[in-house]
Parts: structure tokens; sequence; C-alpha cells
């Protein structure tokens, strides 16, 4: 939907001071672009709505916390009409604002009316969370090894049994959803490992192995040799595979927000090319019956957000293959 050649239009020379823009979701009802200011040739995303929407954006606004690189802002049109402005300020944060503006006019399109504008700035304030977050010095060692293991399972197994969009559509983890895959039919959870072999495994929440409305959860451990050098793959040389099988697909846009919504921003690409991965061991479990868990539905009255450990040493008999996860997810497609 928006990409580097869509800038290039509207950075065009423009004879006067002002700014080129260009609407986006024709069919939608809300009143989205993204556009290029002059002389400056800032870039920007646009949001206009009515005096309800912009009531209940302002208070929201007055909490907004400054980030370098980004301002947000707004302002009246007419007396009816207010417009919500997010500017990039910055030239290194170039390539993030592509999917930043992407996935903002995303949520602002499948708001209600009254709430466009509250929704687009409860997008921003979670992209400025991932830039504090992710700060300079990147992602750390777990979230590289997590992310590297996602996406290796993401082509390996769902790109290898389904169209593109579809499995990169089923990468749902960075959107902050209970697992990491999702499809109609099945949901999965990856772990990953690396050091000696571990004897548990950690769940995050009393979500993420709850499988109602799931139809089939598994859950899969990697376990992988993380090491600087070696024969290994890096996260970044699995993120150039997954854009090389992609190509010009539809998928591509979706999986570089994804991959910014997880952390891995394109101005921080020299931080990944270490450690190198390599994989040892994958273990997959159907979660279901007897499993060894805590669910929501389990937990008393007051009581929740429970991290816990699993022993592996209890999973064997609801242990899975992946031809079986595999037949599962093609089926998915059908």
């Amino acid at each position: 939907m928006i990409d580097e050649n869509l800038w290039r239009e509207l950075e065009s020379p423009q004879p006067d001071r002002g700014r080129s823009t260009r609407r986006l979701f024709p069919e939608c009802p809300h009143d989205i672009h993204v556009g290029v200011t002059y002389p400056a040739r800032q870039r920007m995303l646009l949001v206009r709505a009515g005096a309800k929407a912009a009531d209940r954006a302002r208070r929201l606004l007055m909490d907004l916390t400054e980030t370098r690189g980004l301002s947000l802002s707004c302002s009246s049109v007419s007396n009816r009409e207010f417009e919500l402005q997010i500017f990039l300020t910055a030239g290194d944060l170039r390539e993030v604002f592509t999917p930043l503006a992407e996935d903002i006019a995303c949520a602002a399109r499948d708001a209600a009316p009254e709430t466009v504008l509250e929704r687009a700035v409860h997008r921003f304030t979670r992209w400025q969370e991932l830039l504090r977050r992710v700060g300079e010095t990147g992602l750390g060692r777990e979230a590289r090894l997590g992310l590297y293991a996602e996406l290796h399972y993401l082509r390996r197994h769902l790109m290898l049994a389904l169209p593109a969009e579809t499995a990169v559509s089923a990468w749902t983890g960075p959107e902050g959803t209970n697992q990491d895959f999702q499809l109609p039919a099945i949901a999965i959870e990856v772990k990953a490992t690396s050091g000696k072999r571990a004897a548990t495994i950690r769940i995050a929440n009393e979500r993420q192995l709850d499988d109602h409305g799931a139809g089939r959860l598994i859950l899969v451990r990697m376990a992988f040799d993380a090491r600087r050098g070696g024969t290994g793959e890096s996260l970044n040389t699995v993120v150039d595979d997954v854009r090389a099988a992609l190509s010009a697909s539809a998928a591509t846009s979706r999986f570089e927000q994804r991959l910014a919504l997880a952390g891995y921003l394109p101005h921080q690409r020299n931080l990944y090319d270490e450690p190198r991965y390599t994989l040892r061991q994958t273990d997959l479990w159907n979660v279901g019956e007897g499993f060894p868990r805590i669910v929501e539905a389990g937990l008393p009255a007051g009581v929740g957000n429970c991290s816990y450990e699993i022993s592996v040493a209890g999973l064997e008999k609801h242990r899975t293959t992946t031809d079986e996860v595999t037949e599962v997810i093609r089926g998915t497609d059908g």
C-alpha cells in the first residue's frame, strides 16, 4: 500500500510551498492521506475526522510524550473537521516511517467515525513504546533469538504449505496475539532456546496456551546453537530469505510491517549480522486435554497475568510430528 515508490512520487519537485498528498483506501469513508511537505519534503500521515472524534483524541494527546524523529499534532481544518498529522522529522527513521504510517492508517481505516483519531493515536503510542524499548542497541539476546525462531518456522513450514500472503498473514505474534501463528484451524506458539538443553519451557501468561476458539493448538520448541561466526545463519539472513521468497507479492508490505512491530528496525540492520544460529532440535506438542497448563478460565477471581514453567518431562504423551502439523496447516488453506 505505502512504499518507497509512492514517497518518491510525492517528493517530486513542486513549484510552490505546501504539500502533495495521496488518499489511501478510496473505498473507505475515512479521509486518510499520506503526503510530503514543500520545500522541506517532510513525510507525513494525515487523518481527518469530525469534532467528536477530535474531542476523544485530544484527551490522549494531553499525555503524549515526545519521540525523537516523530511528531503528532491535531489541528482544525474547519469548524467541523479536524486533521491528525503525524510527521517524520528525522532522516534515520525514514525506513521505519513507512510501516508505521501503514500500520496506523490500517488501524484508522477499520475504526468507527467517532473513534478514528483515537485509534490512530493509540497506534502511534504503541510505536513510541516500541522505539523506546528497542533503543539504540536493538533487540536483546532473547528477543533476537525469538524473532529468528519465528521467521525460521514461517519460512520452513508455513511458506512451504500455504500461499505467501496467507502464511505471512498467519504470523500474528508481533501484533501481540496469544500465539505466534494463527490460522482458522490451528494456532502455533513457538518457543526458542539456546545453550544447554532446557528442562522447562516458560509460558508468558494464562492466555498463551489457552486453546479456546483456536481449533488445534501446537506448542513448538526449537533448540539452537548460537555463536559468533561459524556456519550458522544470522537474523539478517533469514529476513532476507523470506523477503526474497515473497518477491513483489502483496504480502511484502505486511511482512515489513510485522518485522517493524517485532522490533526489527531497518536502520539497525547492522546490529543483526551476529550471532549465527544453527537448529539442533525441534519438539512439537498438542496442547489440549490433560496438557499441563494454566488457563484463564481456571483462575480464581482477581488472579491474572500468570507466567509459569512447564516441565518437558511431562509432555511426552502429547508429542506430535511436523508432518501431522503440516497437514493441518495445509487443510486450513483448503
